[in-house]
């Protein structure tokens, strides 16, 4: 094999050139930890990488050429290597000497197989450290010898916690520049133990080392013959990883798709959150609660007898019953709640703060559902721990929040499952990630409150009124003619024996909406309200209308996604900001210009325009009188 940039070459195994096949077999049944290494900036994270990968011998030839003759050029031994120079990712980070993005390493050893993530030491960072986390079994968290426990050490390990890691390694680092003195080291754990336990981490293993010398990296050090070890790497291969903690745990299989490539053969495939499964064995689909029995366990090699947690399997099942992408598969006896109202941690992960009552799309496993979030319980400082009072989260915040979801969904305790714990918030315009959760609990309510079926349903009312039921959604600025245009639609489909209801913005504001104000955030909850009224009129088989500002596109869809497909319909009123100012009938152009109304839209306020109504109407072309026709052509024709 040539010895090129895209041809790597390991630098010891010679097992690999002498037989490739018992390399391969023997390295794939090793075992993988994921681990990610954080503390404060220029506490050593890459230079201790860079000694891991070096010592393993786990880099390319290329690599250690080049880095040994740099060494060599400016004078330095070859266990001096700047190890950083091995992991450095970006040249930003190289610029400012910081670590910016998550770094991901890979190396093994003869025991293991590990995947490493260098993580960012800034605050401002802290949504990619969050990123780095989330799939780790062990924190490295770095303390400099001569600084000790500083405040970037508490939050690393208040969020390491937090995401669930359960393996914690503190790593006292440049101990070469203490003189590698015992009692700074154990002054240092000292003080970590004691603030580890105020936010529940039972248990920890400290490990003085040099990552620039190598103290006690891949073996003990001469230099501190008082420590007793593990080395780190010794630690690392031996700690115990959650595979067999998730195996004792009751069976779940989030289902990723429906395999059917012929009519003899239907498979639900995924991968194993947690527990086994066997053929023949109980289970209950979810959320509808249907239960069967395990039929089969397929894979690419051939059927299983078992399989455990982390495999992914295409299962088949001895009854025909309705299973979908998003359900979960799960022990009959033993099945995870699914609920729609919950308590959760958010990080915050956007630049944009989070607006309370906006309709986000929520991934859990391989569930997909809208969700909205009230203001945070509280936000927490991660570098006190004190609860704040909050009204919402900004880049990097971290707060205790309520949501609900417009469906339930299959979940458990974050604590215990992590998969069927964790989600994800995404915009629903930008299609960008906003935040990363964590479930604690579905709310009481969540299970007290049912839905009450009745014998007259939606269809029978409009039956009974002879129509088709629809939400005409009248959207545009302040003065743009909305108001007298809905009224003239109502008129006439009274003349036309129409069943209707006129729901206009300001006469809500006077009764439903009275206690809300004009900030984005009252703004979505006056529409949130709105669009649940709405709903319900429609359900009565009524034709509904609204004449709202309704100045964002995230609210206007968040209604669109309440009703029946077709039934929602969007009427844009478009009229220039200037021509409706011109017009100014109420006088709130003038108020807001001369600063005496805040958050008026389009002034200091932004409106965002429909993309793609259903009906548009140019009110600098045509009459209210034919605006109002050409609505109720499109609505009945």
């Amino acid at each position: 094999m040539p010895n090129t940039p895209d041809t790597p070459v390991y630098v010891t195994d010679a097992l690999i050139a002498e037989d490739i096949d018992a390399y391969l077999a023997g390295h794939e049944k090793k075992s993988l930890l994921r681990f990610i290494t954080c503390g404060s900036v220029d506490d050593g994270k890459s230079t201790l990488i860079g000694r891991l990968l070096y010592d393993s011998k786990m880099i390319f030839e290329d690599q250690l050429a080049a880095l040994e003759a740099d060494s060599k050029r400016v004078g330095t031994q070859g266990q001096e290597i700047d190890f950083a120079l091995l992991v450095d990712g970006l040249a930003a980070e190289r610029e400012q000497g910081i670590t910016i993005d998550v770094a991901y390493r890979f190396f093994t050893t003869e025991k293991r197989k590990f995947i490493v993530a260098d993580t960012p030491g800034h605050e401002q960072y802290t949504r990619n450290m969050v990123t780095g986390a989330s799939t780790a079994d062990l924190a490295v968290i770095l303390i400099d010898a001569r600084k000790g426990v500083l405040t970037q050490t508490r939050r690393h390990s208040f969020l390491a916690h937090l995401i669930g890691i359960k393996h914690i390694v503190l790593a006292v680092n440049k101990m070469d520049l203490v003189g590698y003195d015992k009692s700074v080291f154990d002054r240092i754990t000292l003080a970590y133990r004691a603030f580890a336990s105020e936010i529940g981490i039972t248990n920890f293993t400290a490990i003085p080392i040099s990552g620039f010398k190598g103290d006690n990296i891949t073996a003990l050090s001469g230099n501190t013959p008082w420590f007793k070890g593990p080395a780190l790497i010794e630690h690392l291969e031996n700690v115990e990883i959650g595979a067999a903690a998730d195996e004792a745990k009751p069976f779940r299989l989030p289902v990723q798709w429906v395999n059917r490539p012929n009519l003899d053969f239907r498979g639900f495939s995924g991968q194993l959150a947690s527990g086994k499964v066997r053929p023949g064995d109980a289970v209950r689909i979810l959320p509808s609660g249907k239960t069967t029995n395990v039929e089969r366990i397929v894979t690419l090699d051939g059927d299983l007898d078992e399989a455990v947690a982390g495999q992914s399997v295409t299962l088949t099942l001895a009854d025909e019953v309705d299973c979908s992408r998003g359900d979960v598969i799960a022990a009959a006896d033993a099945p995870p709640e699914a609920a729609d109202q919950f308590e959760a941690t958010l990080v915050w992960m956007a630049d944009e703060a989070m607006i309370a009552g906006r309709a986000y799309w929520l991934k859990l496993a391989t569930q997909s559902v809208s969700a909205t979030i009230q203001p945070p319980k509280y936000e927490i400082n991660v570098n006190t721990l004190d609860h704040l009072a909050a009204k919402t989260l900004e880049l990097n915040g971290i707060g205790v929040v309520e949501l609900s979801t417009d469906k339930p969904i299959t979940f458990e305790a974050y604590g215990d499952n992590r998969t069927l714990g964790g989600f994800i918030l995404i915009d629903k315009l930008t299609n960008a990630t906003v935040a990363a959760g964590m479930l604690h609990f579905s709310l009481r309510r969540a299970q007290n409150v049912h839905w009450q079926a009745t014998d007259i349903d939606r269809d029978m009312r409009a039956n009974l009124k002879n129509q088709r039921p629809a939400l005409l959604w009248f959207t545009g600025l302040s003065g743009s003619g909305k108001s007298t245009i809905a009224n003239l639609v109502e008129k006439k489909l009274h003349r036309m024996n129409r069943h209707s209801f006129l729901l206009d913005g300001d006469n809500v504001r006077h009764g439903l909406n009275r206690d809300l104000g004009f900030t984005e955030a009252d703004r979505i909850e006056n529409i949130r309200r709105v669009g649940e009224v709405a709903k319900l009129m429609s359900d009565a088989g009524l034709i509904v209308i609204t004449a709202f500002i309704s100045p964002f596109r995230a609210e206007r869809e968040m209604v669109r996604g309440m009703l029946p497909e077709g039934e929602f319909i969007e009427v844009f009123i478009d009229t220039p900001l200037a021509e409706a100012e011109r017009r100014d009938v109420k006088g709130l152009y003038k108020k807001a210009r001369a600063g005496q109304l805040k958050n008026f839209t389009g002034i200091d306020s932004p409106y965002e325009a429909p993309e793609h109504p259903e009906i548009r109407i140019d009110t600098t072309a045509m009459t209210p009188e034919e605006a109002a026709d050409l609505i109720i052509d499109r609505l009945l024709g």
